[in-house]
């Protein structure tokens, strides 16, 4: 039987009509349920503008290999470390070493004290150069992690003591040379190969004896 103009709709679940206080609960649930639907389709269009966001970042950026970085001029460093430990030197590296490049060059604190330079050759690792102030290769041998020499070697008319190093101790330091220098230590030591440390060697080995000379 249809339901009179303005008699009270007849809840089926409730067999009657709504009380105002149920009328009122309904719509406050369908008003929460739409709010709540609201908020997941926001959180999701949010979503989707952020994952755009990150896709043009990405696709804008420059990739590629990272630019080399710059080498150190030594020359400045060394003059203010002279003016407390008297002549420091900075070896000259002729011909293929223009390509280098010097990662570091600083006054290393100890006791002793000493001056040293990273260099980095062209895909051959790395080589120090340092200069331990009135040291000798006691110095050398703590600096490679307490390796002593296992042989001798004469190279641009100096002789040089020779260390096989164990990398895996040693922070990938696999050779060293090293010879006094009047009352200096010089130690060249790196991931290097022994003949280019020796070819080092022998570049350094005219300002060495010169230091030598000088502390006579």
């Amino acid at each position: 039987m249809a339901r009179a103009q303005g008699e009270p709709r007849i809840v089926a679940e409730l067999g009657r009509p709504e009380t105002p206080e149920e009328t009122a609960a309904r719509k406050a649930a369908n008003t929460q349920a739409y709010r709540g639907s609201k908020n997941v389709r926001n959180l999701l269009v949010a979503l989707a503008v952020t994952v755009a966001i990150v896709v043009v970042m990405f696709l804008i950026v420059p990739r590629g290999d990272l630019p080399e970085q710059a080498s150190i001029a030594p020359g400045p460093v060394a003059a203010e470390a002279a003016k407390e430990f008297g002549t420091v030197l900075v070896p000259a590296l002729p011909g293929e070493a223009a390509n280098w490049r010097i990662n570091a060059a600083e006054v290393v604190p100890g006791d002793p004290a000493s001056w040293e330079i990273v260099y980095v050759p062209e895909g051959d690792g790395f080589l120090r150069f340092a200069q331990g102030f009135e040291a000798d290769e006691t110095w050398a041998a703590r600096k490679l992690g307490g390796t002593t020499p296992s042989d001798e070697v004469e190279i641009g008319g100096l002789t040089w003591q020779v260390y096989d190093v164990d990398p895996e101790d040693n922070g990938n330091v696999a050779h060293a040379l090293g010879t006094q220098a009047g009352a200096d230590h010089i130690l060249l030591y790196g991931s290097t190969s022994a003949a280019l440390t020796a070819e080092v060697a022998e570049m350094i080995a005219p300002q060495v004896r010169a230091l030598a000379e000088e502390q006579e």
